[in-house]
């Protein structure tokens, strides 16, 4: 009876510390944010930079001729 009581009690603690757990891995703090703010900010600026390399390569083409 005693470890039947036991082994109810650890799987519910299991269960409740996987949800509590769960829970919280929803929720981003305010580190998690600005590093993604930070992220999306280097890939536009990767983005834009790439841009402006093919530019710069199509008008040196075009000076060439």
């Amino acid at each position: 009876m005693k470890r039947e009581m036991m082994r109810r009690l650890g799987l519910a603690l299991l269960i409740t510390m996987l949800g509590v757990g769960l829970a919280g891995c929803e929720e981003q703090g305010p580190a998690e944010q600005a590093g993604e703010k930070i992220d999306e900010s280097m890939e536009e600026m990767g983005e834009g930079m790439e841009e402006m390399g093919e530019k710069m390569q199509e008008a040196t083409e075009d000076a060439q001729y």
